[in-house]
């Protein structure tokens, strides 16, 4: 079945550059230009994943994040010129999947849509097929059947990368894991050597689970090498 993206870029090259390869890829593309575009298209239409500007007329790219994060887990890549830690970091913790930064190739844009949307059509599988599963590491404890974590009995709210990345750390509890390591086993895609992706998720992560995330004690840096579950 055709999958269907919805594009959300306020510059009419890059929109038509985009949509044009994308339909050569097999997809349908939707495009919109301003905040408000977005908002009614995505309650009005069904879409397989976003393609998202963030300096956007009328409403912008992080407003409009939020609103779709109350209602769906639809893959979102954020596509922007905006290329700071404070960007990314905001961005990925509101629930972006993905960010690319213009200018882009087409060849790895294309590349990141489908294995986002190849994540996303296969991540409930394996879930609805477990038997119940708690594991427990200190005062942290994953329910991987039902999809929670808590800490101290207190739901802990975190994105679909921030629990694979917890998971990943929790059945393994020995192993140290790279970066390139991580991106493969949690993005399940060819690693592109951005540390970013990998530098943001991991913060926000910390600071939704440590106790003092400036020195964390559940996920710890390996220096040179990448990260570790800490010792209990």
């Amino acid at each position: 079945m055709q999958k269907t993206i919805l594009l959300v870029e306020d510059d009419p090259a890059i929109s038509n550059m985009v949509k044009t390869y994308l339909n050569n890829e097999a997809f349908h593309v939707k495009c919109v230009f301003d905040g408000e575009e977005a908002v009614n298209a995505f309650q009005h239409e069904h879409y397989d994943l976003v393609l998202l500007d963030l300096m956007l007329p009328k409403l912008n790219g992080m407003d409009f994040l939020q609103m779709v994060r109350t209602k769906s887990y639809i893959p979102v890549i954020i596509m922007s010129a905006k290329d700071s830690e404070v960007d990314k970091a905001l961005g990925l913790g509101l629930g972006a999947d993905d960010y690319i930064t213009k200018p882009f190739s087409m060849v790895e844009l294309a590349a990141r849509v489908k294995a986002a949307i190849r994540r996303s059509t296969q991540y409930i599988v394996p879930q609805i097929e477990r038997n119940t599963t708690i594991i427990k590491v200190h005062e942290i404890e994953l329910d991987t059947e039902n999809h929670c974590a808590t800490k101290n009995g207190i739901e802990i709210n975190l994105t679909s990368k921030e629990w694979k990345i917890l998971c990943l750390f929790f059945e393994n509890q020995k192993k140290v894991f790279t970066k390139e390591q991580i991106y493969r086993s949690v993005w399940e895609d060819d690693y592109y050597g951005d540390e970013n992706i990998i530098n943001v998720h991991i913060s926000r992560l910390r600071e939704k689970i440590e106790d003092t995330p400036s020195k964390p004690a559940y996920i710890k840096t390996i220096w040179g090498i990448g990260y570790k579950l800490g010792d209990f």
